[in-house]
């Protein structure tokens, strides 16, 4: 099978987030499986430079099998790029399926003017929030006009696709608003287990951290909920018992880096973290090997990857009960769910994982069955698959 994967960003972007680990590991199992993968994606070189368009990059790659075909962005809007190119390299291609990720974007545009004009079923997944992102609400007079103008795009993004792959029944029903509930199918999303693996020795030693760590990783934006930790932090400042722990902040700034700065002095808790910035994906997989459990008390998430890569470490995770999180992360069983914007519950339950060590064992175990037989790539890969050869023998 012939199957072109669009994206916003693809390798070596690896700080984009889970829209480019998403394409990759579909790619790169689907690959191993005997097909034939191609991503349409732009020439962002994230892992340098978090606003970097690398003309350098090779307009074409083969990465694990797969194919990677790049072309630069011209304009650049929030997180939204321009790259005209990609119509021109799709138009001279004729893939059995076209399946692009990350709706509310120029490559989902072009996918689907492509889809239409060429005749070839286009599976849809969205990854971004197409109604329920904060940012949706929030942000100047600028952005809530480029968002209604996204409007009548993302509309004919959803009615020109023959199947919307979504990620849990959160998002289905955000999609049931927009299309008929037999073109959606629930396909859990996975993380790649053999890529989990760390060729960092020693993550503590070679960033100066002497004690064992409570680990926040995400980008550094309000959305992720980095002040609601740090209140907890104050909080908690001066417990006894932690004074033989601290917390590693790990990120991408989006906005929120100076404020969180600003906060940790403001708050006098800055001799209790550990912030690094913009860390390379291997620094990312050791700290989640090395640390005692993770805290990610977001003000939403769709469907995170976070959560599935520390449970790969066997390690728990505390986050917040909204949104798309309870689908990933059951309260009481592979984490702690807290109710969004309450320090005080996040304080208190961050000082139950530091005081039982047991309990962190059985749920970091949970965590890590579920990801070895459901929430793993392979598996996410061999539905995605089916989904295609359904639609294509339909």
């Amino acid at each position: 099978m012939k199957i072109a994967l669009v994206s916003p960003a693809s390798f070596p972007a690896t700080q984009f987030g889970g829209i480019m680990f998403l394409v990759a590991d579909i790619a790169k199992e689907a690959t191993n499986l005997g097909n034939d993968v191609v991503i349409y994606t732009t020439d962002l070189d994230f892992a340098n430079n978090a606003s970097t368009f690398n003309k350098n990059l090779p307009k074409k790659e083969t990465l694990d099998g797969f194919t990677i075909k790049r072309s630069h962005v011209w304009l650049k809007i929030n997180l939204f790029f321009l790259n005209p190119g990609i119509y021109f390299q799709m138009m001279k291609d004729s893939p059995d399926i076209i399946h692009t990720i990350g709706i509310r974007s120029f490559q989902s545009f072009i996918a689907a003017i492509v889809a239409k004009k060429k005749k070839i079923p286009l599976v849809i997944s969205d990854q971004g929030g197409l109604t329920t992102h904060p940012d949706l609400k929030s942000g100047g007079i600028f952005k809530k006009i480029l968002y209604k103008l996204q409007t009548p795009m993302i509309h004919f993004i959803i009615n020109n696709s023959t199947k919307i792959s979504v990620a849990n029944e959160y998002e289905k029903k955000i999609f049931e608003k927009f299309s008929q509930t037999s073109k959606i199918e629930v396909i859990r999303n996975g993380i790649n287990l053999k890529t989990m693996k760390t060729k960092t020795q020693n993550f503590k030693k070679k960033h100066g951290i002497v004690l064992p760590f409570v680990l926040f990783i995400g980008r550094f934006s309000k959305v992720k909920g980095i002040d609601i930790l740090l209140h907890a932090i104050k909080i908690l400042k001066d417990r006894y018992e932690l004074e033989n722990i601290r917390f590693v902040i790990m990120g991408v700034d989006f906005g929120f880096q100076n404020q969180m700065i600003q906060m940790i002095d403001d708050f006098g808790i800055k001799e209790k973290i550990h912030l690094i910035t913009n860390p390379s994906r291997e620094d990312v997989i050791a700290a989640y090997s090395e640390s005692e459990f993770l805290v990610l008390p977001s003000r939403w998430e769709l469907s995170p990857l976070t959560p599935l890569e520390g449970f790969a470490f066997k390690k728990p995770v505390i986050s917040t009960n909204v949104h798309g999180i309870p689908s990933t992360i059951t309260d009481r069983k592979n984490g702690i769910l807290v109710k969004n914007e309450d320090s005080h519950e996040l304080a208190e339950a961050i000082m139950e994982l530091i005081n039982d060590k047991q309990k962190c064992l059985e749920y970091g175990l949970s965590g890590y069955n579920l990801v070895k037989t459901e929430c793993n790539s392979k598996s996410m890969t061999e539905k995605t698959l089916r989904m295609y050869n359904q639609i294509i023998n339909r």
